[in-house]
């Protein structure tokens, strides 16, 4: 049987208010008359709904996940997959609902639809155009970005250091005596396949072998079938050139690209080795396995709920840029 707020409050010989304080924990409640409304609602086993918590409390208890990305998959990409998994699991164990909810157009779609389930906060993964962040921002809701940027002051960023892996794997390869290195950067106006390119760069042009431009290539998305691709244009070059080494800037360009490579007859490593990032689950499993510069998928999806509870909560958060160190993983292909 359902009990509503008016049942309670006769039973317990107090007002509607009292018991919806008691229930919110806002206000001063006499600790006598606390004990006396929790003894009704124990009685009963009442459980308020959503929509009673809500009116409540002025707040929801749901977020809203919002993934951008021109290219399918989306949800279930590799890497933006495990974001989320993390988000649902820390939201989970915080008593939040989630809503999740993809946009390959950069459109206000998706903020609209957020907003409209009247969200507590947001949480905005990967490259987001400036209208959609200067939308979300002018509703005065929490929001925190995952593995994108913004110049909107003020705004939690939850990153990989990017800059320093693409100096990990530089360091890598020329630690095995690699000189000849050719890379697939993935589209640079994304944060992380620009800020990895200008790591790996740095630290080449550090130990005074600079990378020629003519040993770069720009697959136009970071896709399985665009590293594929521009390995495939770039064969003739890469032959000639005397290459024994390849970095790619993501894990799924850099196993479009070995597939090719295969195909030639290619030796992996013992020929040429592959390294990609982002430690996505099928690198692991791929023949050969590929060495991949690892990002904490589970960390940022995890950080990201809870500072956005805090957020949420008008609680302070002393830093607003936090940056996960990412791990060199060594396997097969290299």
């Amino acid at each position: 049987m359902s009990h509503t707020i008016r049942e309670i409050a006769q039973l317990a010989g107090v007002s509607k208010s009292t018991v919806s304080r008691v229930i919110s924990g806002k206000g001063y409640i006499h600790p006598e008359t606390r004990d006396a409304v929790l003894k009704v609602i124990e009685e009963l086993q009442y459980k308020p709904n959503a929509v009673a918590r809500a009116m409540v409390s002025q707040r929801t208890h749901n977020i809203g996940v919002l993934i951008y990305r021109r290219e399918y998959p989306i949800a279930s990409h590799p890497f933006y997959g495990k974001i989320v998994d993390a988000i649902l699991a820390t939201a989970a164990r915080m008593n939040y609902s989630v809503f999740v909810t993809t946009d390959h157009e950069m459109s206000l779609r998706s903020a609209d639809f957020m907003l409209e389930k009247r969200v507590d906060g947001l949480i905005l993964i990967s490259r987001l155009q400036q209208n959609v962040i200067d939308y979300i921002h002018n509703f005065g809701i929490p929001y925190v970005m995952v593995n994108g940027s913004t110049d909107v002051d003020n705004v939690v960023h939850v990153v990989n250091r990017d800059q320093d892996g693409g100096m990990m794997a530089a360091e890598y390869l020329t630690g095995l005596g690699h000189r000849r290195i050719f890379v697939l950067a993935g589209p640079q106006t994304h944060r992380s396949h620009y800020l990895r390119l200008h790591g790996f760069r740095d630290y080449l042009n550090g130990v005074g072998s600079p990378l020629d431009p003519s040993s770069l290539a720009y697959p136009q998305a970071s896709t399985f079938e665009q590293g594929y691709e521009m390995m495939r244009q770039h064969w003739p070059d890469f032959k000639s050139g005397g290459y024994t080494a390849l970095f790619a800037t993501n894990d799924m360009i850099a196993l479009g690209a070995m597939k090719f490579l295969i195909e030639q007859s290619v030796r992996i490593p013992d020929q040429v080795a592959v390294i990609g990032f982002d430690g996505i689950d099928v690198a692991s499993i791929y023949t050969p396995s590929l060495t991949t510069i690892k990002v904490d998928t589970e960390a940022m999806g995890r950080t990201a709920c809870t500072l956005l509870d805090k957020l949420i909560d008008q609680q302070p958060v002393n830093e607003l840029d936090i940056e996960l160190v990412p791990e060199l993983i060594i396997r097969q292909s290299t």
